[in-house]
């Protein structure tokens, strides 16, 4: 199924706003997801070079179920990315463009019928996202997103940092290669899950409250 078959509208293929709020979080699916880019400016020049991702279903993360695709930027990569992330021109050459990047993943998304994707710091992955495919003439609907900080903020107002690992650290949460995609998805993925039991979240409205309830 392409997402933007009639009226160049991208429709993220989530059922968020049709899950009753008394449903059992086990009964829930997320997709976790991280992305990674040839700079920090994602919103006027950088481009995504790699998207990563792994579902959590029954509050178990699915490591093995992931999802993971390089991305051909079709511009240079400097050298200080790719000593951040290990994404050099030889791995992006072959990948596939953007566009159908990003198709792939709606695809993953669909076939776990998840209610929201989830991300640390999700809105710089989002507007990665949205722009890609504001560049293909393409509109990014429906993308309803969960972000960790915001469940942390939930828990400890008090903290203030953004950094991934660190806040794995000091959850006491598995942490995978930082600066990979799949890896920083699989460890935004336990500490999400992690977050949860913390939370005490039981049902979808326990989780929809914890990620509104920021103290940021």
């Amino acid at each position: 199924m392409r997402f933007w078959r009639k009226n160049k509208s991208v429709n993220c293929p989530l059922c968020y706003d049709s899950i009753p709020l008394s449903t059992p979080v086990e009964d829930l699916t997320f997709i976790v997801f991280d992305t990674e880019t040839t700079g920090f400016k994602v919103g006027a020049d950088d481009r995504i070079i790699e998207i990563g991702a792994v579902p959590i279903r029954g509050m178990q993360v699915r490591d093995e179920e992931f999802f993971q695709t390089y991305v051909n930027p079709k511009r240079q990569i400097s050298q200080e990315i790719s000593e951040l992330t290990s994404i050099t021109a030889d791995k992006v050459e072959q990948a596939p463009e953007a566009i159908q990047a990003i198709q792939s993943f709606f695809d993953y998304v669909q076939s776990f019928e998840a209610v929201a994707l989830v991300g640390h710091y999700v809105s710089f992955d989002q507007l990665a996202l949205k722009h890609e495919l504001k560049r293909a003439g393409r509109v990014l609907k429906g993308m309803q997103t969960i972000d960790t900080l915001d469940v942390i903020g939930a828990l400890a107002p008090s903290y203030d940092m953004r950094d991934l690992e660190r806040y794995a650290m000091i959850f006491g949460t598995r942490i995978y290669e930082r600066h990979s995609a799949l890896g920083d998805a699989l460890t935004t993925a336990y500490l999400f899950t992690e977050l949860l039991r913390l939370w005490n979240a039981k049902t979808w409205g326990d989780v929809i409250s914890a990620s509104l309830k920021s103290g940021s």
